[in-house]
């Protein structure tokens, strides 16, 4: 049985006018997501700015209440629980997000920061709480004797891995991972990717980690979802996508990663136009106006997504 499984899932932000404030439109950032997600996996989800990859992770914690589709977390739809039930899911769910400034409260010490959430949902007392507080702060590298300084004091890996050390407090079972290291230097990406490895084969956590960085991707996935204006357009193993991609997209994609050695050369696909606004999405195949296999058909049908062989997902007319 899965961990989590999402279906469908749709995000459509209404846009307002007039003096009534009546809707006339929608902005489909999420328009009928599904995946799953297994105990100890990480699934990585990838796209261009704007593809909708936050707004899924958004919706998956009810942030932001999704208007379709289904989030089941161990046989029950987040998206239906009311607010009591919702609270005891959400431990089991954490989250570690992209600014390591902005996520963290200037006004708490960083003792505080760590142990809010087991004051919100755990009955311990003051000693049992520094214990947990200094216990976590151990475990991602941090030294559990500057518990009572603050946020402004410390680097931004720090933070982050103040960020990673809340998340853990109440023992999840799954952390939605939203960029947690685009904001940081190269050298402090790969500690905390490290880190988050470490912690993920020792806790047994599931992650979905979101990034821009193929590469990073590659490195910490054990499956990866490529988006394309609020649509997953191929979803596999990491080693079938960066190794046998078979959507357009994700060709285009892969080839403009680069590549260390300076003796090599690499094939690069050039997309033209820009991705289209998902207050007025194409016709067909959201691609298509981009794409360089495209066909008749690809403005007037929308392609199925369906599986190709051993879990190995696409949605293309035409695929090689």
């Amino acid at each position: 049985m899965d961990l989590l499984e999402t279906n469908n899932l749709h995000m459509h932000f209404p846009i307002k006018k007039g003096l009534l404030s009546k809707t006339r439109s929608f902005v489909k950032a999420v328009d009928g997501v599904s995946f799953t997600l297994k105990t100890g996996e990480t699934l990585g989800l990838v796209g261009e700015s704007g593809c909708g990859k936050t707004t899924v992770a958004h919706s998956l914690l009810r942030l932001i209440e999704p208007t379709g589709g289904s989030v089941n977390f161990e046989g029950a739809d987040i998206l239906q629980l009311p607010k009591k039930e919702l609270r005891q899911i959400r431990a089991h769910i954490q989250v570690i997000f992209q600014d390591p400034y902005a996520s963290l409260n200037p006004r708490l010490s960083v003792g505080q920061i760590i142990a809010e959430p087991l004051k919100n949902y755990a009955n311990q007392n003051k000693a049992k709480l520094k214990e947990r507080v200094a216990y976590l702060m151990d475990k991602v590298g941090l030294i559990p004797e500057q518990s009572n300084r603050y946020p402004h004091q410390f680097s931004g890996g720090q933070r982050q891995r103040i960020g990673i050390a809340r998340a853990l407090a109440l023992h999840p079972k799954i952390i939605v991972c939203d960029e947690p290291v685009s904001a940081l230097d190269v050298s402090i990406q790969a500690q905390v990717i490290n880190l988050l490895m470490a912690l993920q084969k020792e806790l047994g956590l599931a992650y979905i980690f979101i990034a821009h960085d193929l590469s990073v991707v590659e490195h910490i996935s054990d499956r990866v979802a490529v988006m394309y204006l609020g649509k997953i357009v191929e979803l596999a193993t990491d080693y079938d996508i960066y190794h046998n991609p078979r959507h357009p997209y994700t060709q285009a994609l892969l080839s403009a990663v680069p590549v260390a050695d300076p003796e090599a050369r690499k094939k690069r696909i050039l997309l033209k136009g820009d991705v289209p606004s998902p207050l007025d999405p194409p016709s067909g195949c959201a691609f298509h106006t981009r794409c360089p296999k495209r066909e008749n058909v690809c403005t007037q049908q929308q392609p199925v997504f369906a599986e190709l062989g051993d879990g190995h997902w696409a949605a293309c007319h035409f695929l090689e």
